[in-house]
This record gives C-alpha cells, structure tokens and sequence, in this order.
C-alpha cells in the first residue's frame, strides 16, 4: 500500500514539474487527499500535518480543524473522513505543491526501509482512543500561532501516522516524545509571553530583557 502511494505522488509530482507554465499548478488539500485514493485515517492524517508544517499563511490554523476532525473520527474507531469544503479548497502554490508531493513520497519510501511490526501493544485497538485524543492535543498546539510552533507536534503526528500504518510501537514512542517537547515549548512560550506583557505593562521592557541576559 505504502509503495503504491509513493508511485502515486511521485507520478503526480512529476506531472507537476512537466506541465505547462502558463496551468494552473497549485495543488488542493483536496487534491492532495484524492491522490492518497480510500485510504486510511493514519494515512491521511499525514498530508495534514506536513501541509500544517508548511510556511503558508495559516495553513496550521486551518490544517488543525482538519486534524480535529480525524481526532474525532479516530476516537470513534471510523476509518472515513469528510473534511469541510472550506478546510479541502486550502491550495498551495507551485513551489510547495511539487514540495509537498516529493516529501510525502520520500516519508512514504524511506518508513518502508525502517520501520517494522513490534511493540504491538502500543498499535493495539484498545489504545485506539489514547491516540485519537493524543491527536486533538496535537491539533491544539498546531492551532495555538507560536514562532516555530507547528514543527514539532506536526512531526509528533507523521511519527503517529507512520506508527500505526506499520504498527511500530518505537515510532509512536518518538510521536508522544515529541509531542511532549512540543507542549513544553508552546507553555514555556506562553509563559515567556505573559511575562513580557506583565512587564511592559510596567512599562518596564529592559527589566524582562535583562533578566534573560
């Protein structure tokens, strides 16, 4: 399947790079979906969160609601999704599209190089539901606008995704280890943020700088 997917997008992102200068080559979420074909939650939980990763203007802030909604279809155990038109309408331009498409197959080949079955207990039904809200955590953060903070919960959820396809419990331990340093850096920031407007309410800034020096 995963060998099949990366045949699919590296085919569409040869097509891209062939095409005529004057198309249309952006690339929809939507788009993006139809290449991974019915596959899924883990799979298409992937292109989420490396399209939420991505330098375009909101894209993790909408990128989240679309990982919400596989939260809530993980928890419930469905493996369907339908994501609001709005959130499947997002496009990236022709740079990240080709970028994106090239990434994705790249993720795709080398996890078959790499992973394999083990700690099935971890990938196992029962903690299905652990996961699907260990996602919506995720998506939380993703949502939250921080310097640099979609890198590492977006990472947190390829590892997921990458886990349960191939049931690889190392990989979902990497997922919630990175997913922890994710919210650590999203609350020590927070916490960085409350203290300099406590400060410049003061009118005092020097004072919080200094006190980081």
């Amino acid at each position: 399947m995963k060998a099949i997917l990366s045949q699919r997008l590296r085919q569409a992102a040869e097509q891209h790079r062939a095409a005529d200068p004057g198309a249309d080559l952006t690339l929809s979420l939507q788009d993006l979906l139809r290449l991974h074909g019915e596959s899924s939650l883990a799979v298409l939980l992937m292109p989420l969160a490396v399209v939420s990763v991505l330098p375009v203007a909101g894209a993790g802030t909408v990128m989240s609601v679309g990982i919400w909604v596989v939260a809530w279809s993980w928890v419930r155990a469905r493996e369907t999704l339908s994501l609001p038109p709005r959130l499947g309408q997002l496009a990236l331009n022709e740079r990240w599209s080709g970028r994106c498409l090239h990434g994705l197959a790249w993720m795709y080949e080398t996890s078959q190089r790499c992973l394999r079955p083990r700690w099935a207990w971890l990938s196992h039904e029962g903690t299905r539901a652990w996961w699907g809200v260990w996602i919506g955590l995720m998506g939380l953060v993703i949502f939250v606008p921080l310097p640099l903070g979609n890198v590492l919960p977006s990472l947190s959820l390829v590892l997921l995704s990458l886990g349960w396809m191939f049931r690889d419990g190392l990989a979902l331990v990497l997922s919630a280890a990175t997913g922890l340093a994710g919210v650590a850096y999203g609350v020590s920031m927070g916490h960085l943020a409350v203290q300099a407007l406590g400060l410049m309410r003061e009118k005092d800034p020097l004072r919080w700088l200094s006190s980081w020096t």
